[in-house]
């Protein structure tokens, strides 16, 4: 199957594309998009990997689903694009950010500058219908996501993998600790943030271990 993804990405997951589960997770796809909102727009499905190919991958961040309202989702977890208010857990997480290291509440809840800086924003479904969250949840793309992490974790040396969340949690159990930092807390939406994410200093503790490893800081 041909699947319009950026090349790097295309080379190492073409094994992906031509399995079974992913030509029958295609076709539900979109039947979904020809039958009513879906999100995110069907260009900006492999967003996370066109801005980010994969040698220039140094954190992957783990979310679940893409938001389901109209003008959030733009195909990178958390992320949301320009004018778009913050939702709760990315309000939670640029508060993070500034107790850890300083840096100042963005205008933008749009993470573009960050994934052009080497982080894989990577929803675990990267799809998902209107206002329904989770309504395309183990159609397949779970599995494909998998993939993804596992061949990050194969390939490469000394990656960053944020876990929020005990779903995040699971997606990374299989990453060897002793060759990539892997760093887990609490999700940061408003149910669980004070249990543990804030406070984790995840930001800045990804920073040191990129700067250990001979690789440019992330400017968050």
């Amino acid at each position: 199957m041909n699947v319009q993804i950026e090349e790097s990405w295309r080379q190492r997951l073409q094994p992906e594309f031509d399995k079974d589960y992913f030509r029958t997770l295609t076709d539900f796809v979109r039947s979904e998009y020809a039958h009513g909102p879906v999100y995110p727009p069907g260009r900006l499905i492999f967003n996370a990997f066109n801005l980010c190919p994969f040698d220039q991958v140094k954190v992957v961040l783990i979310g679940q689903d893409p938001y389901h309202e109209p003008g959030q989702a733009q195909g990178l977890c958390f992320s949301v694009n320009d004018g778009v208010p913050f939702p709760p857990s990315l309000v939670n997480i640029f508060k993070e950010i500034k107790n850890d290291i300083g840096t100042d509440v963005p205008t933008s809840g749009s993470l573009v500058r960050w994934a052009q800086q080497g982080v894989l924003l990577l929803n675990a479904t990267l799809t998902v219908r209107a206002h329904q969250a989770g309504s395309h949840q183990g159609r397949g793309w779970e599995t494909f996501t998998d993939a993804v992490i596992r061949i990050l974790a194969d390939e490469r040396e000394h990656l960053v993998f944020l876990l929020w969340g005990a779903y995040a949690q699971r997606k990374g159990n299989f990453i060897d600790p002793n060759r990539h930092l892997l760093l887990a807390s609490p999700h940061p939406s408003p149910l669980s943030a004070s249990r543990g994410f804030f406070g984790n200093k995840h930001f800045s503790r990804t920073n040191e271990y990129l700067r250990l490893h001979g690789k440019q800081p992330i400017v968050w």
